[in-house]
């Protein structure tokens, strides 16, 4: 008698439940309906061409029994569970992955072609998703989801999803669909970049639906036409291309239920816990599902980091559109490397064997003793150069330690004038969205290229002179060596502008980079001739490519090499850092500014030394080949 009445109460709770939750989806679906996105691709105006050929794909036209479809797994890439798998083939995946037909690591123009065959006769189609999250009450998140055939972009790879998400300070649907959004995220690589929903970078359509520029094969969701720089953890960097002529999608709008037994019953794949695409290694695999992504279950957590722009690379003005396209072509060239990589590993191997070998071959030919730290005004290899400075930096290390670290300050301004760049710019009113975020973004570059170079000549100009007095048997410390240059820093400044001007005019310009790499050749011994001999700005430039005039390569290898160096190093031991200790990227990033800070007196210790091989070598007779211990020029101390 009891279990009966337990059956008979179940039943009518049952059938009270079921308009509710008939009622719920039907507010879901209306929320969905009113506020689809308008996709705006970029047009492609031939088969295979530059443009997007990729529409959001119906996913249930992958697994409709579709013959070119294999699902396989678990774990690797030879064992085939079936071809053509249906959804219900799906459920409850764990490490299993979809093949589609072709390479990823050699797409051409096998998947477009494929994609296009199989999406005939259908419509471009979006799945909507209302998440809750428990510890957020009060706030609901409307999602929807896109699954692009495949990633065309530097990590290149098959299947592909990207998501907007539109947040509401609501408790459910049918209270949402009173209200407008308050916020808006579009996904783009690793996180989103976030926006209120009457921000003037939002453009809607109909005053409900926002719309989204998909950039060109990555298909990065951006909220304005650009040429943007991409970058994550996982896909490396790139350019995301938004520009048009554009082409307007309103995809069809499925809407895949809250309840998750509802969901599973309609759409059995979103139960898939593998991916949706070919096993490849590192972050050539494709991608996992949607319900495999934190926003899935954490939709109001995940909104708490969207960062609030994107920057555009600056296509017009001073570096030109030749300009970005030499840089976009750059990294494009570097993600093939990486492919050829992965694909052909004993051949890359053996260039880079062959190039340690020749780095090998002349280190081991190359002079390096006597090292001779002191009496400085004599011609040295340069092999003794770079001995001659380690030398000197570990039997001095407090003063060129200090040098360096010195310089911190200036770092922390030259933060904060990029900061007024980035950001101080849109606290006073001025756009830095797209082509505007890229003109900021360059300004940014410029303040923070004139810094560091300013800080490169007051590091080689301190260090000159600290050497100077060390060589002249007179104690020196960091803050006197700064104090010394103090009374030459107008002239100093003089030359570091010319220098500076010089150099952003230059390679604005991509064919007259390699005339900019040549000029400041020459004019990398200015802050040792500023110092020493008391020259002004131009005069002291003119004065090194005097003594730079024959030995221009010399001396660039030895000052550019180690200033490649010290810039390499604090990068190179933070991403080392991030194998061997958990330690936040923030972090990772002041020890490599602690690095640099320490090794660029190095650089300008074998600046300085360049400086006085140079001279003896220029006010020498040609002929005279002594070989003395003394200094073999004279010149006035400091």
């Amino acid at each position: 008698m009891r279990h009966s009445l337990l059956l008979l109460l179940s039943a009518l709770a049952a059938l009270v439940a079921a308009p509710a939750a008939t009622a719920d989806l039907a507010d879901e679906q209306a929320l969905a309906e009113r506020f689809a996105p308008a996709i705006r691709l970029v047009e492609q105006e031939e088969e295979c061409a530059p443009g997007e050929p990729y529409d959001p794909l119906d996913v249930e036209i992958l697994l409709a029994n579709e013959p070119t479809v294999a699902l396989r797994g678990p774990w690797n890439v030879t064992d085939l569970v079936e071809i053509g798998p249906e959804a219900d083939d799906l459920r409850n995946r764990f490490e299993y992955h979809l093949d589609f037909p072709g390479d990823p690591l050699d797409a051409g123009c096998a998947y477009e072609q494929w994609s296009r065959r199989l999406a005939e006769g259908s419509e471009p189609t979006i799945y909507a998703h209302v998440a809750t999250q428990e510890d957020e009450p009060g706030r609901l998140a409307l999602q929807y989801w896109l699954f692009y055939a495949f990633n065309d972009f530097a990590n290149t790879h098959e299947g592909d999803w990207e998501m907007i998400q539109l947040l509401f300070d609501a408790a459910s649907p049918a209270e949402a669909l009173e209200q407008t959004p308050v916020e808006v995220g579009y996904s783009s690589h690793e996180g989103a970049e976030g926006s209120d929903w009457d921000d003037e970078k939002l453009t809607l359509v109909d005053e409900t639906h926002p719309v989204v520029y998909p950039a060109a094969g990555s298909h990065a969701n951006k909220y304005t036409e650009a040429l943007y720089l991409g970058s994550s953890a996982e896909a490396g960097v790139g350019c995301d291309d938004t520009r048009g002529p554009h082409r307007e999608l309103r995809p069809v709008v499925k809407t895949i239920p809250t309840d998750p037994g509802a969901a599973a019953a309609t759409f059995p794949w979103i139960e898939y816990e593998g991916r949706w695409g070919e096993l490849q290694p590192a972050f050539f695999n494709g991608p996992t599902g949607p319900n495999m992504k934190t926003q899935w279950t954490r939709p109001i957590e995940w909104s708490e980091d969207w960062r609030d722009v994107s920057y555009a690379v600056p296509t017009g003005g001073l570096l030109g559109t030749s300009a970005t396209d030499l840089f976009c072509s750059g990294v494009e060239r570097g993600s093939r490397a990486l492919i050829r990589l992965i694909r052909d590993p004993a051949l890359v191997l053996l260039v880079l064997g062959l190039i340690v070998g020749l780095i090998a071959y002349i280190v081991k030919k190359a002079t390096w003793s006597p090292i001779a730290p002191l009496r400085l005004a004599r011609r040295r290899s340069s092999g003794q150069v770079l001995s001659a400075s380690a030398r000197m930096y570990v039997k001095r290390p407090t003063v060129f330690l200090g040098i360096g670290l010195l310089l911190l300050p200036l770092t922390l301004v030259m933060t904060g004038l990029q900061w007024l760049a980035l950001e101080g710019l849109s606290a006073i009113g001025i756009v830095t969205t797209g082509e505007s975020a890229g003109g900021s973004a360059f300004l940014a570059l410029v303040i923070g290229t004139s810094i560091a170079l300013l800080g490169l000549g007051l590091v080689q100009a301190a260090t000159t002179a600290a050497l100077v007095k060390i060589d002249a048997g007179r104690s020196v410390t960091a803050l006197e060596a700064y104090r010394t240059i103090w009374a030459r820093i107008r002239p100093l400044l003089r030359a570091v502008v010319i220098f500076v001007l010089a150099w952003v005019g230059l390679t604005a310009v991509p064919v007259l980079i390699p005339v900019a790499i040549v000029v400041a050749i020459r004019w990398c011994l200015a802050a040792p001739v500023v110092e020493v001999e008391d020259l002004g700005g131009l005069r002291a430039l003119r004065r090194s490519r005097a003594l730079v005039r024959g030995r221009w390569f010399r001396t660039g290898s030895l000052v550019g090499l180690s200033a490649a160096f010290a810039l390499i190093s604090g990068p190179l031991l933070g991403a080392l850092l991030i194998f061997v200790a958990d330690v936040p990227l923030a972090w990772l990033n002041v020890v490599a500014g602690l690095v640099y800070a320490a090794l660029l007196p190095f650089v300008g210790l074998v600046t300085a030394y360049a400086y006085f091989d140079a001279r003896a070598r220029v006010e020498l007779e040609p002929a005279d080949e002594r070989i003395e211990l003394p200094a073999e020029i004279s010149f006035e101390s400091l």
